[in-house]
């Protein structure tokens, strides 16, 4: 179910702050915001005009600041010409039918560096490179058997049959050589025998034909032109030959997943607890960069079944001695359910028995083969095992990638020798620059009314929330056994006095005493408190519930979550134990500021958006939008994907943001729910979505309607750019022309990406002026030459300060721009706006409004565990294969109007 953030416009625009800029002054503008409307048209999304910057239809501004609000332009939009801009070569069109906006040249704002990257040079090769069908009789499933067949072919017939080529194969159907082989068809015979399974069987041979056929040469040319940035579309084919040719060692060596590799040589196994272990391994990825061809080394850990003899794991599961008590129903299906398609080989000799019968062996006398990659959901014992293994400061990972290059051994890897692909051992030096912090703005009665933040970080101290709530009656409820009621009432009223401090009006004291209550008890307890404090009250709304959790809560945390927002219309905040009985001021600060927000507040805003200085977005009414979708674990094959859109409310400020979910089929990507329209008995064809519900709160909370969209999109990958692009992007347009006829504000489109394998670090580990306390590069450091692509709009920006670890750049990949951003004015926006996130006082690895859509979504995820917890094979009509999904509960409309997912 679509739920509706509805934010009411507060009195006399209150919680707007006191200086309003000439376009807020004018008369309001209509926003149609019935749901039946006459039939609208809006044109499809089209290529942009040949040799134009795509997205370019919005006519370039004279000024910054206060410029009057242009109406906005009708569809289709017959781009004019942008103003020159820094450009490399007019590209052959792309054979898309949209084209992903180019780069408008590069950023020069901010203090200049250098840093390394985790990319290395890869030299194209000069040869042809050839592809082949490959079709093996018997068909094989397994891609590691296929390579052990088409070893074995190359290994007899090199020299005799294949002109001595070594090819590089694909594990399926491709084959590639660098040149041709000497006929254009054959039909080879391979025997393999069988590896010893370790049940005592002895091994058969089996013989396999292989048919190899000439399908096509791949062109390098054209790949030579896209680095170059004289050709649009990147040539796949050409680049995933090379990426196989690169691999091809690899297979053989260590155990692939994606594109790692793992092996417990590289470093010693962790032990993970439960009969799990890390392996350490690397990603390898080939990409078309500015400077050309690189290759893409990064660190990588996953979880493997310990290799362990069968009773020695299952002792680890269930946490005791299996050998001299016998087992209980109980522990008997939790060892099924760990075992269930685990490979196990017999440790004693001889014959068990014939492949035609089953066979039964006891657990004594099985071992788990080694090399089997745990694929269900990690514990959190587990999780912080692996983080600890994989938490490496900068120089240490560094000096890992260099060190796994040098091992790969590329100059004298036969495949790469064989192809005339040369990969450098050095990590690429590339131009950065350090972009400055924004100031920030709080409440003038504060000792502190601005703040300039110093190395990604600032406090609370002397400083009042910019628009502080008032909490007038609430109500506690300690979970926690081992929570005194003393302690519990004495952290309660540290915390309102915090809120005080902080800027909001807090009552000091409850509307009724603390009630404690067991955990198992969840429902009752907040249904009693609930309708006691009602009582009290008299009619009055009980307005935060404060719930005090063991460390250790399992579904407690998401069950007050799921009562309080989709049946009691509650906000609600949860404090765990260890925090009450160890109170921290920043603690207790960082609690006030997500109550806040929670209840309406705003904690800062930034300086220059309250002095309408902030390019393309303080000139007119923009409305910024964030969008995510999480998908479930791997297992949970029935469980839907959750959709979660955010826009901001509040204008020049753009800090409040109002948030939409909905479940949708399983592993979809594509959000279904931006725009939509159904039959109505009463009112014939009604429209709706989330971006048009959240344009109308938008209209209702600030008076005005958006001239401007900026949508910032998490969670794409780059495969799904063109399709994610080409469906969210009509939708919003439909959704606009479906408020008011030619209502078509322009939209920027940037995807934000944060799963990706690019690492930056500081040029000089020794110099500490260029790294924060961490040895990390410093917070605002934005890279968009050298290793970005070629031709579009995009760069890595590490927004952050590191905490532990190696902070990880976020990628922002600008895929359509009718605003006709510069590099400066989009990376100071996105820089900027990571330091206005509402829950701590540091600015954020990504943008938040994609931030907040990720706990949008996360938060819906608790509204439906509870249902599918029980039997989730019995659910699959809850997404899979395109079935019908069942919506969520609704939001209660008290709950809608607030950042409540904070």
């Amino acid at each position: 179910m679509l739920e509706v953030l509805d934010m009411a416009p507060p009195p006399q625009q209150q919680a707007r702050h006191q200086q309003q800029g000439p376009a807020a002054k004018g008369r309001k503008q209509p926003l149609q915001s019935s749901v039946a409307q006459p039939k609208a048209e809006p044109a499809a999304v089209g290529p942009p005009e040949g040799g134009k910057r795509c997205g370019g239809g919005g006519r370039r501004r004279g000024g910054r600041g206060r410029a009057k609000a242009a109406e906005p332009r009708a569809l289709p939009v017959p781009a004019p010409a942008p103003p020159p801009r820094t450009v490399i070569g007019p590209p052959v069109p792309s054979s898309k039918g949209l084209s992903f906006c180019r780069r408008p040249g590069f950023g020069t704002v901010g203090a200049r560096c250098v840093v390394k990257a985790n990319h290395f040079l890869a030299e194209l090769p000069d040869k042809d490179l050839t592809q082949y069908d490959v079709k093996i009789t018997p068909e094989v499933s397994s891609r590691a058997v296929n390579r052990a067949i088409m070893a074995e072919l190359v290994r007899l017939f090199r020299a005799s049959d294949l002109g001595m080529r070594l090819p590089a194969y694909d594990g399926r159907k491709n084959l590639y050589t660098a040149g041709t082989l000497p006929f254009d068809a054959r039909e080879f015979v391979v025997r393999l025998t069988d590896e010893d399974n370790g049940t005592g069987i002895p091994p058969r041979e089996r013989e396999y034909r292989v048919a190899i056929k000439f399908a096509a040469r791949a062109d390098l040319h054209h790949l030579r032109q896209f680095i170059a940035g004289r050709q649009a579309d990147a040539p796949q084919e050409a680049l995933q030959v090379l990426d196989i040719v690169l691999r091809e060692l690899a297979n053989q060596r260590y155990v692939s997943i994606g594109r790692s590799f793992y092996s417990p040589d590289i470093r010693k196994p962790q032990r993970l607890g439960d009969g799990l272990q890390s392996w350490c391994g690397f990603y390898q990825s080939i990409r078309p960069t500015q400077m050309g061809l690189s290759l893409n080394i990064d660190m990588s850990s996953t979880a493997f079944i310990e290799p362990l003899p069968v009773m020695e794991f299952v002792a680890q599961i269930l946490g005791k001695d299996v050998i001299s008590r016998p087992l209980s129903d109980a522990n008997r299906i939790k060892i099924k359910k760990a075992l269930r398609g685990v490979k196990v080989e017999v440790t004693h000799r001889g014959n068990v028995g014939n492949q035609k019968k089953a066979n039964y062996l006891p657990m004594e006398a099985c071992k788990i083969v080694e090399g089997q990659r745990y694929t269900k959901r990690l514990n959190e014992k587990q999780i912080t095992s692996l983080l600890k293994v994989t938490c490496q400061r900068p120089r240490e990972q560094e000096m890992d990638i260099l060190q796994t290059v040098h091992q790969n051994g590329y100059e004298q890897d036969p495949y790469a020798k064989e192809f005339g692909i040369n990969i450098s051992e050095k990590l690429t030096s590339v131009e950065a620059r350090v972009l400055p912090a924004p100031w920030l703005k709080y409440h003038d009665t504060g000792k502190e009314k601005e703040c300039l933040p110093q190395v990604g970080q600032w406090n609370m101290v002397n400083k009042k929330v910019i628009n502080g709530c008032k909490v007038s009656h609430w109500a506690c409820i300690n979970f926690s056994r081992s929570v005194p009621e003393a302690t519990a009432r004495g952290f309660c009223q540290e915390l309102a006095q915090m809120c005080q401090i902080s800027g909001m009006e807090f009552n000091s004291e409850p509307v009724i005493p603390i009630y404690s209550a067991r955990p198992d008890q969840v429902v009752k307890a907040l249904k009693h408190v609930y309708n006691i404090a009602l009582n009290k009250l008299k009619g009055k709304e009980l307005e935060l519930l404060l719930a005090i959790l063991p460390d250790n809560n399992g579904p407690l945390y998401g069950d007050i979550k799921r009562i309080c927002e989709t049946d009691l219309g509650l906000i609600s905040q949860c404090c765990l134990t260890k925090h009450v009985f160890k109170i921290s001021k920043q603690y207790l600060a960082n609690v006030s500021l997500k109550i806040n927000v929670k209840m309406g507040g705003r904690n800062t805003v930034l300086l220059d958006a309250i002095s309408w200085r902030i390019p393309l977005v303080s000139d007119i009414p923009t409305i910024i939008f964030g969008a995510d979708v999480t998908h479930p674990e791997t297992g949970e094959d029935s469980s839907p994907s959750i959709a979660a859109v955010v826009a901001s409310q509040d204008w020049p400020e753009v800090t409040k943001y109002a948030g939409l979910v909905c479940a949708q089929a399983h592993r979809q990507e594509l959000i279904q729910d931006l725009y939509k329209t159904w039959h109505d008995p009463q009112r014939g064809t009604v429209t709706g979505g989330m971006i048009r519900e959240l344009l109308i709160s938008f209209r209702k909370a600030t008076g005005q309607k958006p001239l401007r969209i900026i949508f910032y999109r998490d969670g794409v990958s780059e495969g799904q750019f063109y399709q994610v692009l080409l469906y969210e992007l009509d939708a919003i347009r439909k959704a606009c022309a479906s408020l008011e006829p030619n209502y078509q504000p322009p939209v920027t489109f940037v995807v934000v990406q944060k799963r990706h394998h690019t690492r930056l670090f500081a040029n000089n580990h020794k110099d500490r002026s260029s790294m924060d306390k961490s040895g990390n590069i410093l917070p605002g450091t934005v890279v968009d030459s050298k290793i970005c692509h070629p031709t579009e709009f995009d760069f890595y920006l590490c927004s952050h300060a590191g905490i532990q670890g190696t902070s990880r750049p976020a990628h922002y990949h600008v895929l359509w721009d009718e605003n006709n951003f510069t590099a400066d004015e989009m990376q100071t926006l996105t820089n900027n706006l990571c330091y206005t996130y509402a829950r701590c006082t540091r600015s954020v690895s990504v943008v938040p409004p994609a931030y907040y859509a990720h706990l949008a979504a996360f938060r819906a995820r608790f509204y439906m565990e509870p249902e599918m917890s029980e039997n989730q094979t019995s659910k699959s009509s809850n997404g899979t294969n395109g079935a019908s999904v069942k919506p969520l509960p609704a939001v209660k409309e008290k709950v809608k109007r607030v950042m409540f997912y904070c």
